[in-house]
């Protein structure tokens, strides 16, 4: 990112209380910009938690549903779509993510820098959570998306909300799931700062839960006549 890129961010005004969040219509390098939660259309969280920054991860993930979107309209809906699906539905205090990114390119205010999020178990009070809307099992988010990322990134580390020797993690690694989708995952590791020495403990997972089968008589073993390799 360049410095000119940096110092438009850091005209934005960016206040840790997202509502406060002025004014959006200032740009970034590439054409994105930093839209606040007000302009989104976002419900007022029911708490804030804050965390002490700098955060020392960066988790990424994407939306599967909400599809991608590539207007400013559509992307803003997709926000809209996400808060009530994690508010509402869950319960949760608010959106679970930081930050939005949209195919048009922009930055969408989630729960901000340093507030404890609801993506990442056991990361969600240490980490900024960026999820790219839309499904990148098989595609790669276009360029204007993967931009805007790098460019929060570095605006976060430049204003001291991440540390700059951060970890950047897939959803994924952290947890049993397929986000942030198998192409975007391999986009990321290319990145800087990308960690592939954090992977999911699966001893931390709750145990499934087996369901007794009726006992059967014992048989004898017999070799198939075409053993599977």
């Amino acid at each position: 990112m360049t410095a000119l890129g940096l110092v438009l961010l850091s005209m934005m005004g960016y206040t840790q209380h997202m509502q406060q969040l002025q004014p959006s219509s200032v740009g970034v390098e590439g054409g994105a910009r930093l839209i606040s939660r007000a302009d989104w259309g976002a419900r007022v969280p029911k708490s804030v938690d804050y965390f002490e920054g700098p955060a020392p991860y960066v988790i990424i993930h994407h939306s599967y549903m909400p599809a991608a979107c590539f207007s400013t309209a559509e992307c803003m809906k997709s926000m809209r779509d996400m808060q009530d699906f994690h508010q509402v539905e869950r319960g949760w205090n608010d959106i679970g993510y930081s930050f939005g990114i949209g195919g048009d390119g922009m930055i969408y205010t989630g729960r901000g820098f340093n507030v404890i999020g609801a993506h990442a178990p056991k990361y969600n009070d240490k980490s900024v959570g960026i999820v790219l809307i839309g499904d990148w099992r098989t595609e790669l988010p276009p360029k204007q998306m993967l931009d805007a990322a790098k460019n929060l990134i570095a605006f976060g580390v430049f204003k001291g909300y991440i540390d700059p020797a951060y970890k950047l993690l897939g959803h994924k690694q952290v947890r049993d799931t397929e986000c942030p989708g198998g192409r975007l995952f391999q986009e990321i590791s290319t990145w800087p700062h990308f960690n592939n020495s954090i992977r999911l403990n699966t001893t931390t997972e709750q145990p499934q839960k087996v369901e007794p089968q009726p006992q059967q008589q014992h048989q004898p073993k017999t070799l198939p006549a075409n053993p599977k390799v």
